[in-house]
């Protein structure tokens, strides 16, 4: 019997049984090995917040409408960080593909079945290690945000908020030629920050995050900010750290209303521009060059080549029957993890 991570409530979860699907023709069939918990998105889904349970978004005029919502309880399978091996494969697919280690979105499910013609380009490499496949996504929404950035060499860039994404994305423009400072709130996510490569990092608890960004900027302040972590506050302490004329990337998740944004005061007065990056989109001088999954496999590649740092990311390797735990621990005490994977090896 297949099973599944299954919100029955907000802060509510389990894991279900769920029916076990064979590959049809052309299909595939992937048995789980990792989930990653996405500890932004995924716990919006689990505490209840997320749009989606609140209103109904119409893809048409791509709008949120009150009133409605596109999804309820009971929220079977969330998640977005999944790597597989291929168990078996149905009639007209090439036998060769059983035992390929495979990346990919299917949520939290020991067990899936998708088209082959999905699965041949998530196919990692021979020798590859199979639970960096976890970070395909995640490190593509990092890449995403940096192509938004447009980074130059020599620029200075600021990353608010050091969890999975935030990390990724400051190694990122490390590769662009960047110097980079990370601010967060955690003193283990700023110390993992500067071990990866991080020129300075800050306490937005105890530092003035502008000054002293300006301090090391000769007064002009960054080229670019990206803000990752999804607070409001360090949005508006982002758009202050940002130089005159320039850009704030926000690809954090925001939830509620924006009180701390103090609209009036920095953000008018320096002519700031806020970009909002989400995974669905890429900007438009890149879309005939880049997309979702060119993203992914370019993480995984520089991953391969050492070139990004990832494994390092993970604290918690947990058994996928204990799943619960592990959004609870991630609900109350999120300082306690960065990123938590679930393990279904042992279950095979």
């Amino acid at each position: 019997m297949a099973h599944l991570v299954r919100f029955t409530a907000p802060r509510e979860a389990e894991v279900a049984d769920a029916e076990d699907q064979l590959a049809g023709p052309g299909q595939v069939r992937l048995e789980t090995l990792y989930s990653g918990i996405s500890a932004g998105t995924e716990l919006t889904a689990y505490r209840g917040s997320n749009p989606y349970l609140n209103s109904a978004w119409d893809p048409d005029r791509r709008l949120f409408v009150r009133g409605d919502s596109s999804q309820s309880y009971p929220l079977d399978a969330w998640g977005y960080e999944e790597v597989g091996r291929v168990a078996a494969v149905g009639e007209d697919v090439e036998e060769e593909l059983v035992g390929q280690l495979a990346w990919g979105t299917w949520g939290h499910r020991s067990s899936v079945v998708r088209p082959a013609e999905w699965v041949r380009p998530r196919i990692m490499p021979a020798g590859s290690e199979a639970i960096t496949g976890i970070f395909a996504k995640i490190g593509a929404i990092a890449l995403n945000a940096i192509l938004d950035a447009d980074i130059h060499v020599g620029e200075t860039v600021v990353v608010f908020g050091a969890g999975v994404p935030g990390q990724i994305a400051a190694q990122l423009a490390r590769l662009n030629g960047a110097r980079v400072v990370v601010v967060d709130l955690v003193p283990a996510r700023r110390e993992l920050a500067g071990r990866l490569g991080a020129s300075m990092v800050l306490d937005p608890a105890a530092d003035d995050v502008a000054e002293r960004v300006r301090a090391v900027t000769g007064n002009r302040g960054a080229d670019v900010v990206i803000e990752m972590s999804g607070s409001y506050q360090a949005l508006h302490e982002a758009v202050r750290t940002a130089a005159y004329s320039s850009r704030v990337v926000a690809g954090g998740f925001f939830q509620g209303q924006a009180a701390p944004l103090l609209l009036g005061e920095e953000f008018h007065h320096n002519r700031i521009t806020v970009v909002g990056s989400q995974i669905s989109g890429v900007a438009p001088a890149l879309q005939h060059r880049w997309d979702e999954l060119r993203m992914s496999t370019t993480v995984l590649e520089l991953e391969r080549e050492g070139r990004l740092r990832l494994t390092e990311l993970i604290t918690h390797t947990i058994p996928a029957a204990e799943a619960p735990a592990a959004f609870e621990m991630l609900d109350t005490a999120p300082d306690a993890a960065l990123q938590v994977v679930l393990e279904y090896g042992g279950e095979q």
